[in-house]
């Protein structure tokens, strides 16, 4: 047995399954050559953000589209951060934004072949991949205290050098067998570093590079990686670098998805799959999502400080559809999805051919106001059922109390079907806060007097407007015949027919039908703009109409 050996021995005496027996146990995946496989691996941090779904609406389109797999693995390593229902909480809201897993962890039960999908449950793995590095001289124990690498990085900066542990630093990287033996003996705490075959770069002797194909940004060349980064924890547990080069081998992940905050790390990932003898997956390093600054006008980074709009929490309370927030997505994803959307206006979004090359390497702009703009179209072409469905289910979970809560979806139905057919329907529905307070005039409970009456129009003409109204009123006339009965209300009181006729010699008339109908909306609605009035009529009853143009009336 080599030194080597019983070192990797001495280091992991409770570890017999070698490197081979998991690629064993895990085999390849059975699937079309096209077929790509990734994964969204999140922390369980309790922050679920806009970030996480761009980059998982990316992964499953990448793996849906071509037939493949998308998989959810929890990478819990870190114990710190680990927060209560952070699990639960990445599931459902990934969930309620229409992104279903093929496999992975669960909140009971995993689901798939190529588990288990929680990195902690996975720590024999990690450990029989680290003995058969120490065991080839890659890696070794390194009992440095937090103490003496600070007191290391204080010595580097000082003379203006990289830190980490490395080259000289590295102080624990040619200890003897007998030296280990001691210090574990002594119960120092040890970590497994990488034994790196990288050399610092000098002005004299530049660090040599290795180049690798990124799907979204084309050929990359850095320079190798140098330091001795760690591979396994004082605990036994991995670091992001060494679990991720393992688990997405074992699992069978060929396209990685992930920011660019991670490009830095790449020359770390590409030396541990070649010290383990592991192919490379593809990676995809997706732009960050910026904005542009409301108060200096200048692009910088989505902050979880400065910007509410970033927690996926914050599209669940306004309640945007997910439908909108999938289609937004993809305009910033792929530079060519809303050309492609205006060639193919019917089409679903998943028949769009998705594309890593197609998206932005260089900082994707996230625009809310463009985001309402699609939701817009969107919602206009969802059937008001299934609108009305998503508006209650929402107004239970955010607003109980509310009457939108209690309501019978089919009358919130009728409510948002007004406007929306014929050859221009509106487009004012937004998200669900909104659709809430749009509809709250049809329900008494939240019916209120929001707008004055028209400027143009005195409290005695608002009352024989109103007066004349009630004694007309038919809610069986079309919608032509109640339009003849405003116009002449108007007239007999000195109102011009057309708003034209006021424009062109408004010393003649009080005002024009405009003012008119205004007075009879806001009876109704309590607002001065709302959809059409007759429209809303239908929907509120003859009861509702004639009790509310009633109580206007005692009102003034």
């Amino acid at each position: 047995m080599t030194q080597q050996q019983q070192l990797a021995a001495l280091l992991f005496p409770h570890i017999e399954n070698t490197p081979a027996h998991w690629i064993k146990a895990y085999p390849k995946r059975q699937l079309d050559p096209q077929a790509k496989v990734t994964r969204l691996g999140p922390s369980p941090t309790g922050f679920i953000h806009l970030g996480n779904l761009y980059g998982a609406f990316a992964d499953e389109r990448l793996a849906h589209q071509s037939g493949g797999v998308f998989y959810l693995r929890i990478e819990d390593t870190d114990d710190k951060r680990k927060v209560e229902g952070a699990v639960e909480t990445i599931i459902s809201s990934l969930d309620f934004f229409g992104l279903h897993f093929d496999e992975g962890a669960g909140l009971t039960v995993d689901k798939g072949s190529y588990g288990p999908y929680y990195q902690s449950a996975r720590r024999e793995i990690y450990q029989s991949f680290s003995k058969a590095l120490v065991e080839k001289g890659l890696a070794y124990p390194c009992f440095l205290t937090e103490e003496e690498i600070a007191s290391i990085r204080s010595q580097q900066e000082a003379a203006k050098l990289t830190p980490g542990i490395y080259g000289k630093w590295a102080l624990c990287r040619d200890l003897s067998l007998e030296q280990v033996k001691k210090r574990l003996d002594e119960g120092q705490s040890f970590v497994i570093r990488l034994r790196s075959r990288g050399m610092e770069g000098t002005e004299n002797a530049p660090a040599k590079t290795f180049s690798v194909r990124d799907a979204i940004r084309g050929q990359l060349s850095m320079p190798e990686n140098f330091q001795d980064v760690v591979l396994l924890k004082s605990n036994g547990i991995p670091t992001y670098h060494f679990a991720h080069v393992i688990d997405d081998t074992l699992m069978g992940t060929t396209h990685v998805v992930r920011g660019e905050e991670w490009l830095s790390s790449l020359p770390v990932h590409v030396e541990l799959f070649q010290a383990l003898e592991l192919p490379l997956p593809i990676y995809c390093h997706t732009a960050q999502l910026m904005k542009i600054d409301d108060e200096t006008g200048v692009k910088r980074k989505l902050s979880k400080r400065k910007d509410p709009e970033l927690s996926l929490d914050y599209y669940r309370e306004m309640g945007y559809h997910p439908q909108a927030v999938r289609e937004y997505l993809l305009t910033i994803l792929n530079s060519d999805f809303e050309q492609w959307r205006l060639e193919n206006p019917e089409k679903e979004l998943e028949a769009f051919p998705f594309s890593a090359e197609k998206m932005s390497h260089s900082g994707a702009l996230f625009d809310l106001s463009k985001l309402n703009d699609v939701s817009k179209e969107v919602l206009v072409k969802i059937h008001a059922s299934s609108l009305a469905d998503f508006l209650t289910g929402w107004a239970k979970t955010y607003q109980p109390q509310s009457p939108l809560a209690k309501a019978d979806p089919a009358f919130v139905a009728r409510i948002l079907s007004i406007g929306r057919d014929g050859q221009k329907p509106r487009k004012d529905l937004v998200f669900a806060r909104q659709m809430a307070d749009f509809t709250a005039y049809f329900f008494d409970e939240t019916f209120a007097v929001e707008d004055p009456w028209p400027e143009n129009t005195s409290p005695e003409d608002c009352r024989s407007i109103l007066k004349a109204y009630l004694d007309t009123y038919c809610h069986g006339d079309t919608q032509e015949q109640w339009f003849d009965k405003v116009r002449s209300i108007g007239t007999d009181l000195g109102y011009a027919a057309k708003p034209k006729d006021y424009k062109k010699n408004p010393q003649d008339y009080k005002g024009h039908v405009g003012h008119v109908s205004t007075v009879i909306r806001i009876a109704l609605t309590g607002r001065a703009n709302s959809p059409d009035i007759w429209e809303i009529q239908q929907v509120l009853g003859e009861h509702k109409v004639r009790q509310r143009m009633g109580k206007a009336l005692t009102s003034l």
